[in-house]
């Protein structure tokens, strides 16, 4: 069975992730290297700190007056000859595309980078009419003609090996096996250029929207953005509605930490500003711009315990700093937006009784937060989801008498002093076979074993050292009181 099948648990996909070897090949050599751009390219902004904090500032205020902020923004998009659509939902989004291209008899579509598009399946939707789709980022058209969905906010194909990649080209579009990248982006880059000149509609994300100008922001750094939105003649870009920000000088913020905390870039190589449509005299652009404004959950988020998770500006940083997410990879998590960001986002607009899992897949380490640039408090905000969880029935039922025994013991000091022995005992018998450590534990405490050893107890508990400790310190006391 597929691991991509909907009928895989979360448990199976992770099972299947941590037996691959080739996927945490890719991973390591990946994650590892955005981590470190990271680290030098935020040491080269002056100030670095006071920037997310402002950037977090702006975000925050943002999400204050949403409202505001969209009717502002929507009222500049057709001031400067655009169109804007709200989409309650995923199905909305789908059908207000495919009239778009109906009334325009679209028969080929290029696509740039949209998670929009992949939260909507949208291709599927214009497949089944008939259209022609092609994805033009190299990793979402790697995805593509492999069959598969992104398992990376930023670098979809971030699971491939160069050498699966290489292979894959190989097989679909007929060029000779190489595994050196740049061969393999030419090729691709060769083929992708006649899918531009002949599409008829471009469709893109937004990395932001400018509500004072009702301009769109596009960062990429390939140059497909570019020629999706100016090649055809009818663009349309998707937009979840919070990634709005207030002005000109906002954006600036965003994009000096997007960049940095993404891909360890100060800037992306193309950073587009898209205003309106072609204007008279102009000699490239299409003729007509569709923005579409997605909600699908956003709203009856906002207000929530959870509501902090709309600041994601989508770098990938904390996929790449979360020591779950390095071991697993994107897909075993099953949702469009993995790791702790989608562990968060992906129960929260679609629901913690679907999505229970999710939020158990953090050690909580802390190292997300850490790195977001706007500060995003994500470990909080899966405390608050797994709660949601328990309250729902959706925890097994070992693991609730488990916690529930837990809980009478430890507030009973005579019982978990009676526990901590026993299981002092237990431990150093069966860890005498194994130098101290136990191979071995039964289940449903089985599943730590399976990857790791346990710890045999201490000959002497945290109480009993502390009660020794504080005797030695109350004797030294006396011993000086006497001397004086």
């Amino acid at each position: 069975m597929s691991l991509h099948s909907p009928n895989v648990t979360f448990h199976e996909r992770v099972e299947g992730a941590l037996r691959d070897e080739i996927l945490h090949t890719a991973l390591d050599r990946a994650t590892g290297r955005f981590q470190n751009l990271r680290v030098t390219a935020l040491a080269s902004l002056p100030d670095a700190e006071r920037v997310r904090d402002r950037a977090r500032l702006i975000r925050a205020h943002t999400l204050a007056h949403l409202d505001t902020y969209l009717e502002q923004f929507a009222a500049k998009v057709e001031q400067a000859g655009g169109q804007v659509h709200f989409a309650r939902d995923a199905n909305a989004l789908n059908e207000i595309v495919l009239e778009i291209a109906r009334q325009h008899k679209v028969q080929s579509v290029v696509k740039g980078k949209s998670m929009i598009s992949e939260e909507t399946e949208l291709n599927h939707a214009l497949q089944a009419e008939n259209l022609r789709v092609v994805e033009t980022d190299l990793g979402e058209y790697i995805i593509q003609l492999a069959g598969e969905t992104p398992s990376h906010i930023i670098v979809p194909a971030v699971h491939k090996t160069k050498e699966q990649i290489g292979a894959l080209l190989h097989e679909k579009i007929s060029i000779p096996y190489t595994a050196d990248p740049a061969q393999m982006t030419a090729a691709a880059r060769a083929t992708l250029r006649r899918e531009f000149l002949n599409a008829d509609m471009g469709i893109s994300g937004v990395n932001f929207g400018v509500a004072e100008t009702g301009t769109i922001c596009l960062v990429e750094n390939e140059g497909n953005g570019r020629l999706t939105t100016t090649a055809p003649r009818v663009h349309v870009a998707l937009m979840g509605i919070e990634r709005i920000v207030p002005t000109l000088d906002d954006l600036s913020v965003m994009l000096q930490v997007l960049a940095r905390s993404a891909t360890g870039q100060k800037i992306t190589v193309y950073t587009n500003l898209l205003t309106g449509a072609r204007r008279n005299g102009e000699g490239d652009g299409p003729n007509e711009l569709h923005i579409v404004l997605l909600d699908n959950g956003r709203s009856r988020v906002l207000g929530t315990e959870v509501a902090e998770i709309l600041y994601c500006i989508r770098c990938g940083a904390c996929l790449n700093a979360c020591p779950v997410y390095r071991e697993i990879g994107g897909h075993a998590y099953g949702s469009v937006y993995p790791g702790p960001v989608g562990a968060v986002l992906t129960p929260a607009l679609g629901g913690v009784a679907q999505w229970s899992d999710l939020p158990q897949a953090s050690s909580l380490c802390g190292a997300c937060r850490e790195v977001c640039p706007v500060r995003i408090d994500i470990p909080r905000m899966l405390l608050v989801e797994r709660d949601e969880a328990v309250r729902a029935g959706k925890m097994a039922w070992w693991l609730r008498l488990g916690l529930r025994v837990y809980s009478v013991t430890a507030t009973h000091p005579a019982l978990f002093r009676l526990a901590t022995t026993t299981a002092g005992w237990g431990t150093r018998a069966l860890g005498a076979f194994g130098k101290g450590w136990l191979k071995r534990l039964p289940p449903p405490l089985n599943g730590w074993t399976q990857s790791r050893d346990f710890p045999a107890f201490a000959k002497k508990s945290f109480r009993a050292q502390y009660r020794e400790s504080r005797h030695a310190e109350l004797i030294h006391l006396d011993d000086n009181a006497f001397r004086e």
